[in-house]
């Protein structure tokens, strides 16, 4: 059954720089993940799944194509009360600023909020990959009576300053909360078991508010931040809870991070898994036709979307985004393909030929290997990006390198013959 009377609000607007290029022109939560998603459908299908049915997405940079990807798929019918309405940071006559921060982004969509009357408000991030039913997270909410629950996970010692570090009673109420720790002292207290090998619990930055005091706390206009400020001021003053999520949960904050989440994907029995029939991830549909695999293909651990062409080529644990082209003879290892919006026209092929541009896709003879390919980019034939672990960060006018990978960025020309 739904819960009408609780309203989702996801926080969609940073800028999202450690994934940089592949926020150059998208919003993070717009970036593609698992070969035909967005990052944003992950909360959006928590919630559905978990009877949520009024969402807001908080929008700020690079929003554009997010816009249009939550207005193609979230669409509720007649009979339904549901609805997923984009809340875009905007100059208003309370304010000529846009969002300084997650508290301050919630602050300046009060009025809309408000609107929506909810009893309780669950606040949750656009670049998280987990499956999780907010059912039972907000039954433990109201059995306790907690003003504000905050999801929680065990994490290593080695995660801890990633993250808001927490301790809690033997009722599970929070008493102490520190955003990000590196002082080791304020480890040693926050610790929470000495024989775990994840000792600390970190805020999955995750809350359940109830509504009164979300506008309450933020009507001061001071703090601007969830985590740094909200947080460890209400412990002292409130029922805080923390409730324990015990499965799979990734922040995709850097370009490793999404690159291992996506390649994870590809494994015999992963972490996380799209193939759930009771709680899918839901995407916009696109109606594309099968993939084809012409002649002798090799794949081992992949991920093939639909619409795709692979032409005799050899792919190791890839992750290939729909309408991707793969030439012949080509051969990738650990690489994420995000494919193309769009078909070429023969038309327009024979132009670029003649211009000496690739067709939009991997050409032949390519040999790929750690390399994030995004979306219509155009690879020449034998082209050639070796593994080298010691790889230093840098850009240039072709791809940049993060973290020992190496991504070419949307609409990206590699011509023939290119070695990096």
């Amino acid at each position: 059954m739904p819960y009408r009377n609780v309203l989702g609000v996801i926080l969609g607007g940073g800028v999202g720089s450690r994934l940089y290029p592949l926020t150059k022109e998208r919003a993070k939560p717009a970036v593609p993940i698992g070969g035909k998603y967005r990052l944003v459908d992950i909360p959006l299908s928590n919630c559905i799944n978990s009877g949520i049915e009024r969402i807001m997405v908080l929008t700020q940079f690079n929003s554009v194509s997010l816009h249009r990807h939550i207005t193609n798929t979230y669409k509720f019918d007649t009979f339904s009360r549901g609805w997923v309405q984009i809340l875009a940071a905007e100059q208003t006559p309370r304010s000529a600023d846009w969002y300084q921060g997650t508290a301050d982004a919630v602050r300046k969509q009060m009025i809309e909020i408000r609107a929506a009357d909810p009893d309780d408000v669950i606040i949750l991030s656009g670049d998280h990959l987990y499956r999780m039913d907010y059912r039972p997270f907000l039954d433990f909410h109201r059995q306790t009576n907690a003003d504000v629950t905050l999801a929680v996970l065990p994490v290593s010692e080695r995660d801890a300053p990633r993250f808001g570090i927490l301790e809690t009673n033997s009722e599970q109420q929070v008493v102490d909360f520190f955003e990000k720790p590196k002082d080791p002292t304020v480890l040693d207290r926050l610790r929470q078991d000495n024989t775990s090998a994840k000792p600390f619990l970190g805020s999955m930055g995750v809350y359940i508010f109830k509504a009164g005091l979300l506008e309450d706390v933020l009507d001061d206009g001071e703090h601007i931040d969830f985590g740094k400020h909200i947080i460890p001021k209400l412990i002292n003053t409130h029922k805080v809870f923390a409730y324990a999520f015990e499965g799979y949960w990734e922040d995709i904050g850097t370009i490793r991070s999404f690159f291992d989440a996506n390649l994870g994907l590809t494994r015999a029995e992963p972490e996380f898994s799209f193939t759930a029939s009771d709680t899918p991830i839901y995407t916009r549909p696109r109606f594309l036709p099968s993939s084809r695999l012409a002649g002798n293909c090799r794949l081992e651990e992949v991920l093939l979307s639909e619409g795709c062409e692979i032409d005799e080529a050899d792919l190791t644990s890839c992750v290939i985004g729909n309408r991707s082209r793969v030439g012949h003879n080509s051969q990738l290892i650990n690489c994420i393909m995000m494919g193309a919006d769009y078909y070429e026209r023969e038309a327009d092929i024979a132009k670029n030929k003649a211009e000496g541009i690739p067709d939009i896709g991997v050409g032949k003879g390519c040999r790929l290997e750690n390399v994030i390919i995004d979306k219509q980019v155009r690879i020449g034939d034998n082209v050639v990006v070796l593994n080298s672990p010691d790889r230093e960060d840098e850009e240039t006018s072709m791809y940049t390198v993060r973290d020992g990978i190496v991504i070419f960025p949307k609409g990206m020309i590699v011509p023939s013959g290119t070695v990096i």
